[in-house]
């Protein structure tokens, strides 16, 4: 493995999560960028590139001038749910070859109170509103809910061994005192829970929030020299699915996760079984899945008894969303960003729910209904 040429030298999450209707979209992704810079013991003229997705496409010009920043590089990647992981491979990649030094990539959203944050709704005359919309299938709950049952019905996989991933999460959640659901959860009762689309109960699916996150990226070289323990960017990849969720070849497996992994471990020189930690997108208990599978935790049809058994919550051989993910902790919409926050604190040795001896950790993101996936493979040590 060659020595990182990049790493996260500062983060921060928003004062609030949750329901904060007093701040924007755009106010949230403020507040986090404030906190970030403060945390890196930066300034924002240290700030020289910037990147940020929203719905609207001026997201990164609002920021900067909101902050006071001047940036010689932008990216506005719109990706979805993995934008801001595809940021810090891009932010990582423009350091590398000297257009920047240092770079703001920062999120804001307000899910849940809908303050500045534009509505999406495909048109008639989208691929969405001709080929999906007229068939009932209105949103994730709906369109997700396809391939799970397909998933499920060839890889053996139990409404028992979905309910296992809420349940294993809220476990970690119930230890993180910001988690929104820390009530207590048990696979009987998540099952018994409202249902939402089958196969999913509510606890199935995940919270809708507020919240913004931000990190600061810098040269390895740099990173040494500001107060946080540096966090190495040891690899990283991404990748373009499907345009449409009943175009995948395969309903049950994810072209985008699989090529989107295998590049960011073969980048680090490092397989799965390295990895001490993992934060795996999960909109739906199934996503984990997929993830466990394509990325190559565990073979195919192992991941529901892998959960189930234990081994991804507390205490267990993989600890997994300890946040509380985006089933307990929370989930504004693009919840990339809080994926990288746990991994970030997990590596510092900070997180509330700290995992003893974390050196390395997996980041992971669908981007839409896998139109899109990016992995980062992160790090304490920067070789």
């Amino acid at each position: 493995m060659s020595a990182p040429r990049a790493a996260i030298a500062g983060a921060a999450e928003s004062a609030r999560l949750g329901k904060v209707p007093e701040l924007s979209a755009l106010g949230l992704a403020i507040d986090a960028s404030r906190r970030a810079l403060d945390d890196a013991g930066l300034r924002p003229a240290d700030i020289d590139g910037v990147a940020t997705a929203g719905l609207t496409p001026y997201q990164p010009t609002a920021l900067a001038h909101a902050l006071g920043i001047t940036p010689g590089w932008v990216d506005a990647t719109m990706m979805g749910g993995c934008s801001s992981l595809m940021h810090v491979r891009h932010a990582a990649a423009a350091i590398a070859a000297g257009q920047c030094s240092c770079v703001l990539v920062a999120h804001g959203e307000s899910g849940r109170s809908r303050i500045g944050a534009p509505g999406y709704r495909p048109t008639p005359d989208s691929p969405q509103g001709q080929f999906e919309l007229p068939f009932g299938t209105a949103g994730p709950m709906t369109l997700l809910s396809l391939g799970a049952l397909r998933f499920m019905h060839e890889t053996g996989t139990t409404r028992e061994q979905l309910a296992a991933v809420a349940v294993a999460q809220r476990g970690w959640a119930q230890r993180n005192p910001r988690a929104l659901r820390r009530e207590p959860l048990d696979v009987a009762g998540a099952l018994a829970e409202r249902p939402v689309a089958w196969p999913f109960t509510r606890p199935m699916c995940c919270v809708v929030t507020d919240g913004g996150g931000a990190l600061i990226v810098t040269s390895a070289a740099r990173a040494r020299d500001l107060p946080r323990p540096p966090v190495y960017l040891l690899g990283s990849g991404e990748a373009t699915g499907v345009p449409l969720l009943l175009e995948m070849p395969d309903l049950t497996t994810s072209e985008a996760f699989r090529a989107a992994g295998a590049a960011a471990f073969g980048d680090a020189g490092l397989r799965p079984a390295d990895m001490d930690h993992a934060m795996l997108y999960d909109a739906l208990a199934h996503l984990p899945l997929y993830a466990l599978e394509d990325l190559g935790f565990v073979g195919r049809g192992e991941a529901g008894a892998f959960v189930a058994e234990g081994h991804t919550g507390p205490g267990g051989s993989l600890p997994l969303n300890t946040s509380g993910g985006g089933l307990s902790y929370t989930h504004t919409g693009m919840y990339g960003m809080f994926a990288i926050q746990e991994s970030v604190r997990q590596l510092r040795g900070e997180a509330a729910a700290q995992v003893p001896g974390v050196r390395t950790s997996v980041a992971h993101g669908i981007g839409g209904m896998f139109q899109a996936a990016a992995t980062l493979v992160l790090g304490r040590e920067a070789a």
